[in-house]
């Protein structure tokens, strides 16, 4: 029907009249999408001679927002928007944790109370800088951090608060956590523009991996085997780059020593006390080749878990555990607990350690010998065909042209488990003291010294020959000699003219 002649159409939206003299301008926006209540956007205007133009023009703003569909839907809080993100996040559930507690600690607090289309550009840039400040989101006021919440008497305990920057990481999984927050909003048009595209991203993150040296290796090794769990738990997280949990995960099913291969298929997840069986962290299963002293080692190891089931009339499952707190190997240790006895451990060596470090050991011991990064990326399940890989290690890549090795990873002479002796006990090796020279000849020398040690090279069985010495290590004739030589000299092996080296009984070796 045709609007009559005259007829006045319905003007949209409000304009009102403050006891201040301000404007206040309201336009209906539909219903909110989260509280089911009528939506009105609304924006005050200061009073002065040219408020009623202003007003007008706010007007006529919004209106054209809310017919081309620009208006927040919304005025739901970012407490309101994270509460529904976490509901919605589908990931394992100690990545959940991980975002749960950055958004408790860095974004609910200084963000949480805002309303989601009042996020801007500049809101987050300050929010970045208070972060970077101060962990604490002190802001520069001065406090005095108290040793306890409950009421006190201050003590030398209770000192003034000093700032402490919160670590370039941190700042960069709070970014996250907006950025997949806001990208919602926006999908779900509780938002039309992200905010994040106006503020800008933090600075990346450094990786400065910080492995043990060979040396350190060996003292941290000599240590930990006084058990033989732990050291063949240290000996393989060195050798494989396993993380701890894939290691607490590992059961004897999984390791082929006839093939000297080990699967790594799951990982043990850990919140608080409570731990579970998952899948690793690529939720990819992988193969990881063994060297010869690994193989020895770990048959060594075996043979005396199964010796103590024997003593408790036990026989081991197929699948029973590799390293268990049982004797039956029916239960999986912490991981938070091997990670915190390595690091009481480095402590009384008197280093700063944690276990992770293991793993850049494996890493760049494999990438200085001059393994492609991809394969190193396979053996620590690394995502991003070795991007990543190459992103966290790529300081000691540059190395691989400065030290000439055999390939894989460099370590020390290993520990021979005592037959005879509790199963618990582990006679430590000497490892040989590193010598100024340098010399190819005792290079080769300490190699085989260490698959005499670890029973690569058994009791009896001739050393390589010569030729092969000469090919393995691209030295000469001279230089092979004289390897063998220096072995001899310790009593590692014998020789007669007219045949080739053999190992001789223990009781004869000396050390270096």
């Amino acid at each position: 029907m045709a609007r009559p002649r005259g007829a006045r159409q319905r003007q949209r939206g409000e304009i009102h009249t403050l006891p201040s003299g301000s404007l206040r301008v309201r336009v209906y926006a539909g219903i909110d999408a989260l509280s089911g209540k009528r939506n009105y956007l609304v924006e005050t205007v200061p009073a002065g001679p040219k408020a009623r133009a202003e007003a007008e023009k706010v007007r006529t703003r919004f209106i054209n927002q809310v017919d081309e569909q620009r208006n927040p839907r919304t005025k739901a809080t970012v407490n309101q928007l994270m509460d529904r993100y976490l509901e919605l996040l589908d990931v394992e559930v100690t990545t959940w944790q991980r975002y749960e507690q950055t958004i408790r600690c860095h974004i609910r607090p200084l963000l949480g109370h805002l309303p989601v289309a009042r996020l801007d550009g500049e809101t987050l840039d300050s929010h970045q800088a208070v972060l970077r400040r101060c962990r604490d989101h002190c802001d520069g006021r001065k406090a005095v951090q108290h040793a306890v919440d409950d009421p006190h008497e201050c003590t030398e305990a209770c000192r003034p608060h000093v700032c402490k920057p919160l670590a370039t990481s941190s700042v960069r999984k709070v970014h996250y956590c907006l950025s997949g927050a806001l990208s919602r909003a926006v999908r779900w048009r509780w938002i039309t523009v992200n905010p994040l595209d106006q503020a800008e991203p933090p600075r990346g993150a450094r990786s400065e991996p910080d492995p043990p040296t060979p040396e350190q290796a060996a003292a941290i090794l000599n240590m930990a085997f006084r058990e033989a769990w732990w050291g063949t738990f240290l000996w393989l997280a060195m050798t494989t780059g396993a993380r701890r949990g894939e290691l607490c995960a590992l059961r004897w099913d999984r390791i082929d020593l006839d093939r000297a291969v080990i699967t790594i298929g799951t990982s043990i997840a850990q919140h608080n006390t409570t731990t579970w069986e998952k899948d690793t962290k690529t939720h990819q299963q992988r193969r990881i080749a063994l060297d010869a002293d690994t193989v020895a080692l770990l048959r060594a190891y075996r043979a005396q878990c199964d010796a103590d089931a024997t003593t408790l009339g036990i026989t081991l499952a197929a699948d029973a555990r590799v390293f268990s707190g049982a004797v039956d190997g029916s239960t999986w240790r912490r991981p938070s607990s091997v990670g915190n006895r390595y690091v009481r451990m480095c402590k009384k060596l008197g280093w700063d350690m944690h276990l992770h470090q293991l793993r850049h050991y494996s890493a760049t011991e494999l990438i200085t010998s001059g393994v492609d990064v991809r394969t190193v990326a396979g053996r620590l399940g690394h995502g991003g065909g070795g991007s990543t890989t190459f992103r966290a290690y790529t300081a000691w890549v540059a190395e691989a042209d400065q030290r000439a090795m055999q390939t894989g990873v460099r370590m020390p002479a290993t520990p021979r488990i005592i037959q005879g002796q509790q199963s618990s006990t582990i006679k430590p090796m000497a490892v040989p003291r590193p010598h100024s020279d340098n010399s190819p000849y005792r290079k080769i020398a300490a190699d085989l010294q260490g698959a005499i040690a670890c029973g690569a090279l058994k009791i009896g069985d001739t050393l390589p020959t010569i030729l092969e010495l000469q090919n393995s290590y691209s030295v000469s004739a001279g230089t092979a000699n004289r390897a063998v030589a220096l072995l001899k000299d310790n009593g590692l092996v014998e020789v007669e003219r007219g045949r080739r080296a053999r190992v001789t009984p223990r009781d004869q070796w000396k050390s270096f």
